[in-house]
């Protein structure tokens, strides 16, 4: 009950364990044009190029801001936690020439700074997280594709921690590349990376696509852009295998691409209003039990994440022993943080197979009870009842 990685969901857990299917046989392609269908209302798109990178979800961000930036470029990062600060890492090590527009760690940058941002960067890329584990804040993205695509900007959102859970729009956003991971709310494993790619993305990446030579047949054509510097991430050449074409790039993780193909099946079946909905009811749920123990919740709850709730640990009580009692005597984990915050909250998921109402009563529960060991003061028996007033409450 952490902020990621998750309890897999077992039907996830079962299509893992089928066998495996040579890389271009017609039903593995079938699966595979399969997985691209599915994600696409997942990212609440209609891009052609939506797909998987063989990966953790950090494989995606690679993925992503090594074939949309070159050296040299400028880049704006919407920094407002620990991954803010990872995407500006990782433009750093590509050799981008990187502005950021930053909001302190519980607060999210809005949008008008970044306007004015855009305008005096005048970027290649806009790069921003979504959902930040780190600081458990949701960056508002209406309207940002509008502002890139008006000063001629491309635009990359990570959604790792809220794909599944929270509503993504990349379309309504009008944003260009998306990523995200399976082990958070979509109740998989981590080890493969969901990605949806724009036609204008796409038209950019194929500037600079580079055929590899030991697949090179007559008639290739590379682009004229300089050559993406990385192999394994170069989105050109994995669209080219994910196309019509099967050019092949690297032998895709076939029990991760029926884990993807799980996950997804899953979330659509149920519908994801109602998984949408599940989710908050979790949040609202976790966040009301915590103020019923007396606990101060961390952050701006006008843009709180539905499926991570951070929640200051009570002076004089040690925050490391509070969660080794809750892993030894209830098998419960709850995350601990990040950088300046480290020390000073909790970080509590309800998410994917996770984001059920027993659970988030009996994590609550444990924790009074864990509290109380330690010393704290509180009435036990508060935070369940509340708990359960807000699961069932309107948003």
């Amino acid at each position: 009950m952490g902020p990621g990685p998750i309890n897999a969901h077992p039907r996830v857990l079962r299509a893992m364990s089928a066998d495996l299917l040579g890389q271009f046989d017609p039903e593995m392609t079938g699966y595979m044009n399969q997985v691209m269908a599915l994600y696409r209302p997942i990212f609440g798109t209609r891009n052609r190029w939506t797909m998987l990178v063989d990966g953790t979800a950090r494989a995606g961000i690679e993925a992503a801001l090594v074939s949309l930036v070159a050296p040299g470029d400028a880049v704006l990062v919407v920094n407002f936690g620990r991954f803010g600060l990872l995407l500006t890492e990782i433009l750093q090590r590509i050799g981008a020439v990187i502005e950021t527009v930053d909001a302190p760690w519980g607060e999210v940058v809005p949008m008008e700074r970044i306007e004015a941002a855009i305008a005096r960067v005048r970027p290649r890329l806009v790069a921003t997280i979504h959902g930040d584990t780190s600081t458990t804040m949701a960056q508002p993205l209406d309207g940002l594709g509008a502002l890139c695509r008006a000063a001629g900007a491309l635009s990359y959102v990570d959604a790792t921690a809220t794909i599944g859970g929270m509503e993504l729009a990349a379309d309504r956003w009008g944003v260009d590349v998306v990523t995200g991971g399976l082990q958070k709310c979509l109740g998989g494993p981590s080890g493969s990376a969901p990605i949806t790619v724009s036609d204008r993305a796409a038209e950019h990446i194929g500037q600079r696509r580079h055929v590899e030579r030991g697949i090179r047949g007559e008639g290739a054509v590379d682009g004229q852009g300089p050559r993406i510097s990385s192999n394994y991430f170069d989105l050109a050449m994995i669209m080219d295998y994910w196309s019509e074409k099967r050019l092949n790039h690297h032998t895709e993780a076939t029990s991760m691409l029926y884990a993807a193909r799980e996950c997804a099946r899953i979330a659509l079946g149920e519908g994801l209003e109602a998984r949408y909905a599940r989710h908050a009811a979790a949040g609202r749920a976790m966040t009301a039990g915590l103020r019923a123990m007396g606990l101060t919740v961390f952050g701006d709850d006008r843009h709180r994440m539905t499926n991570v709730t951070g929640v200051h640990i009570p002076q004089g009580v040690d925050g490391e022993a509070v969660r080794g009692a809750m892993r030894e005597l209830f098998e419960i984990e709850i995350g601990t943080a990040f950088g300046p915050l480290q020390g000073r909250i909790w970080r509590l998921g309800a998410m994917g197979y996770n984001a059920m109402k027993h659970k988030v009563l009996l994590t609550l529960a444990a924790l009074e009870a864990c509290l109380r060991m330690e010393g704290f003061a509180l009435t036990l028996g508060q935070a369940v009842p509340a708990a359960i007033e807000a699961w069932e409450a309107k948003s």
